[in-house]
């Protein structure tokens, strides 16, 4: 066939086709399926209720930026560390009304990849509301919003759709901090840029921080694998975050492995940790974990990412054949220093270099499937070639920041903004102030009642001595001396020292100890609930006090006369109103896996000064 009679039938088959089109009625709403319209109704429903509470991140001075989401009205919003780290104090924040807003430093949780930021300016943002990740199951629908290649210059996000193609992942760390725990597997699109944006359900509603992804080989091509820290780790770290602190997660202070039979057990425990004080030994097996069963050491390293250091979670273990249940308090994975240093050191993210090559990953447990390459935090896309040496500031460098950013802005070592600490300090000390005046009552107290069994009881806190007469005997401590001398009354682990700590917070406040800091907020498990927690020190001894955020009331005191023995524990209840004053009717003392007593109190009297 010539050319042009190819040419000409080409024409002909064109000319049939456009009749043919020209002949088929077109399609209306009105013949889509019902419910195909209402899936997309709901779609964009969800996506317009989304899109307001999503931030843009850009760091001063070019450097890069990335995405965030803001989760409460006046301004507290969610990114990742790798994001935030290059921009140091300060950032500038643009969102899809079309604003920008100066945003400041508050808490960092370096081994997470997680960073809070607080927008200022507005104490109206709107925001994204929170869900239960760990109700998200693999085919569930999910969305990814942010600032992808920093193509959102008109501050509207970039939206990419999928579903959840993993739950419960375990990511291992990248460089020399960040480790993604019980993490979201997404195939919505995540590229550089989108780093520490939302990653929302098919409601609209927050169920993770996305962070990392899979690329092909050094390219930056995206295949399909990314991943969210979920919003119920984060839900966690939340308390700890707004504390301004740097913050670490847990570890059990023990190892485990899986025994011949499949059963994960203890090889390996540290003498010094509290899981060891519980009665965990060697070859014990892990039953449970924070209330999830475990049939994987990939599962307990999972669970113990999601939690912050210090809190106290349930462990059910089988030891000689027999199950206990614990309560145990969990370690942190780094000292303080430790932490400190390394969050300091260049991270990915920090300038825009290739990524590293994976390092080699342990052996998959038996049962397991082998581990894909190690996906990487996303750096943003940068110029070609070596990376030159980075001239960021210094991150607590105020001399370039807008006023406002200075003004909400305070550093001390170990802090990644000391200001935030404050501001919770003095909301607490206004807590504390509800409970009544008791600056006018600084002489002893007696406490008078009866115990479990129905047997007297009195405590008397004075301002050179405590004493405590029980069925025992009489005993008391000098609390002008170290009160980790004499942990009186014996087998209590120091309750006198705890309630002289405890009266000295009510009369005097925070102020009069050696050092006091916002720890965030922490379970108290006598209330299952969370609390606010003050931690105080005077000279040796440690104490925290656990107040309830919505009354202030306090509900416990521990005190730590050593980092390495039980505290004391001493739970407070039955509050009634003396002279104005709050005060407990009931305590409840506790040391180590032991109840010390239980005090029904019938008197309290309160000297106005020590000798009246």
């Amino acid at each position: 066939m010539t050319a042009r009679r190819q040419s000409a039938a080409f024409v002909g088959w064109l000319l049939s086709l456009a009749a043919l089109l020209a002949a088929t009625p077109p399609m209306y709403a009105d013949d889509v399926d019902s419910s195909v319209l209402q899936a997309e109704a709901e779609r964009i429903a969800a996506v317009k209720k989304a899109t307001p509470a999503v931030v843009c991140i850009f760091v001063q001075g070019g450097m890069g930026g990335g995405s965030g989401v803001v989760i409460s009205p006046d301004g507290y919003a969610l990114s990742n560390f790798h994001v935030t780290k290059p921009a140091g104090t300060g950032m500038k924040c643009g969102m899809a009304d079309g604003k920008v807003y100066d945003a400041v430093i508050v808490g960092l949780d370096p081994t997470g990849d997680v960073a809070m930021i607080k927008l200022l300016g507005r104490d109206d943002f709107p925001v994204a509301e929170l869900a239960d990740s760990d109700a998200m199951r693999v085919g569930d629908s999910c969305f990814a919003m942010g600032n992808p290649f920093l193509l959102a210059t008109d501050f509207h996000p970039t939206l990419s759709y999928g579903i959840v193609s993993g739950v419960h992942r375990y990511q291992y760390p990248a460089g020399t901090l960040l480790e993604y725990s019980d993490c979201l597997q997404v195939d919505a699109a995540i590229n550089p840029g989108n780093s520490g944006g939302p990653l929302f359900n098919a409601q609209g509603q927050l169920i993770g921080i996305n962070g990392r992804g899979s690329f092909e080989k050094r390219g930056r091509v995206n295949v399909g694998v990314g991943y969210a820290i979920s919003i119920n780790q984060i839900k966690n770290f939340l308390g700890y975050l707004k504390s301004g602190r740097i913050v670490d997660h847990a570890t059990l202070g023990a190892r485990v492995g899986t025994s011949d039979e499949g059963r994960v057990v203890v090889t390996d425990i540290i003498e010094d940790s509290d899981a060891y004080r519980r009665g965990l030994r060697y070859d014990d097996e892990i039953i449970s974990f924070a209330s999830r069963p475990i049939r994987t050491t990939n599962t307990l390293k999972n669970l113990l990412g999601i939690f912050p250091k210090d809190w106290r979670v349930p462990l059910s273990y089988r030891h000689q054949g027999k199950q206990y249940d614990v309560l145990v308090r969990l370690a942190g994975v780094h000292r303080e220093a430790e932490l400190i240093a390394l969050t300091n050191e260049p991270e990915e993210g920090e300038e825009p270099p290739a990524p590293e090559e994976p390092k080699e990953q342990p052996a998959p447990q038996p049962g397991e499937s082998p581990r894909p390459k190690l996906p990487l935090p996303l750096p943003l896309p940068g110029p070609k070639g070596k990376p030159k040496k980075s001239k960021l500031p210094s991150p607590h460098k105020k001399a370039s920041l807008p006023q406002i950013v200075k003004d909400h802005f305070e550093a001390k070592t170990g802090y990644a903004n000391y200001f935030f600490n404050k501001l919770n300090q003095a909301r607490l000390a206004k807590a504390v102030a509800g409970h009544g005046e008791f600056g006018r009552v600084s002489g002893t107290w007696t406490l008078s009642g009866e115990a479990a069994d129905h047997s007297p009881v009195s405590i008397r806190l004075g301002a050179k001595e405590a004493t405590c007469e029980l069925p025992v005997g009489l005993t008391k401590i000098d609390v002008t001396q170290s009160l980790d001398a004499v942990l009186n009354p014996p087998a209590s682990g120091g309750m006198l020292a705890g309630l002289h700590m405890w009266k000295k917070l009510l009369v005097g406040g925070s102020g009069k100890f050696d050092q006091a800091y916002y720890l965030g907020t922490a379970p108290v498990p006598m209330f299952d609930q969370l609390a606010d927690v003050l931690i105080v020190t005077q000279g040796a001894v440690e104490a925290r006090f656990y107040l309830d955020p919505h009354s202030g009331l306090l509900l416990a005191v521990e005190l730590f006369p050593d980092d390495n023995v039980d505290p004391c524990e001493i739970y407070f209840g039955d509050y009634r109103t003396e002279a104005g004053r709050k005060v407990p009717y009931r305590m409840e003392v506790r040391h180590g896996d032991q109840l010390f007593g239980i005090f029904a109190l019938k008197k309290f009297e309160m000297a106005e000064n020590e000798g009246t």
